[in-house]
């Protein structure tokens, strides 16, 4: 039986797996932590980075003594799952990283403000108002301010200085699953069929073997707003 792990994203946890939970745990056993400092998980603000993240994911699939795991991304999660495939390789056997991105190699800005930057963020990443986008903006408030500050600046640090090493390293099957990406203004926007973007670019150039799939007409979380088509794209993983 192959076990999935589910990593969820940034100022996220793991509820935003519950659609999928339901419906691997049919065939699969189904691993949901959260990350340090984001759900039930302690975490100080030096404790918050992607290399520490992809390290526990990594413990995580020792303690369980889990071979051939499918590690699965969302967002910020897509970066966690392949540093824990650079930390463990020998205990994957696939990747699926659902609406990554990848924010360049330039030098991240300092966040002065994380309630106003999480509002904004979180606020963009859905295409129209709803009661999942303001739980989800809701959520993302209470993510301790100090912790938000300090990771997602190390965040797009570690995709200016990993990012593509970490893309070549896959050797396993890996599927990519999009759904938004960020135009030319910075704001969010549905990807369409046969479009492309520099994350999706980068994922050619570095791991060409990569299945991609579009799901078109919704958000950021797909796995949630399209939750058939992103279980029966899972599915097809193993």
């Amino acid at each position: 039986m192959t076990a999935f792990v589910l990593v969820h994203g940034f100022a996220c946890d793991h509820s935003d797996w519950r659609l999928q939970v339901e419906f691997l745990s049919r065939n699969h056993r189904v691993l949901t932590p959260d990350l340090r400092g984001h759900g039930a998980a302690p975490g100080t603000p030096d404790e918050v980075s992607i290399e520490t993240f992809g390290a526990d994911i990594a413990a995580l699939l020792q303690e369980k003594d889990l071979r051939g795991a499918a590690l699965v991304g969302h967002s910020m999660g897509c970066r966690v799952v392949l540093q824990a495939c650079l930390d463990a390789p020998q205990r994957v056997g696939a990747l699926a990283l659902i609406d990554g991105s990848w924010l360049g190699a330039g030098a991240p800005v300092a966040i002065e403000n994380y309630p106003q930057f999480a509002r904004e963020l979180f606020k963009g990443m859905f295409l129209a108002p709803s009661s999942l986008g303001t739980a989800i903006i809701g959520r993302a408030l209470e993510l301790p301010e100090a912790v938000g500050a300090a990771l997602f600046p190390r965040m797009a640090r570690w995709d200016g200085e990993r990012m593509p090493q970490a893309l070549a390293a896959v050797k396993v099957p890996l599927l990519v699953i999009q759904s938004t990406y960020l135009n030319a203004q910075r704001r969010r926007v549905a990807i369409k069929p046969g479009e492309t973007t520099p994350w999706l670019d980068l994922v050619r150039r570095h791991a060409p073997q990569a299945r991609i799939e579009i799901v078109p007409g919704v958000g950021h979380f797909p796995q949630l707003e399209a939750p058939q088509r992103v279980n029966n794209l899972l599915a097809g993983l193993v």
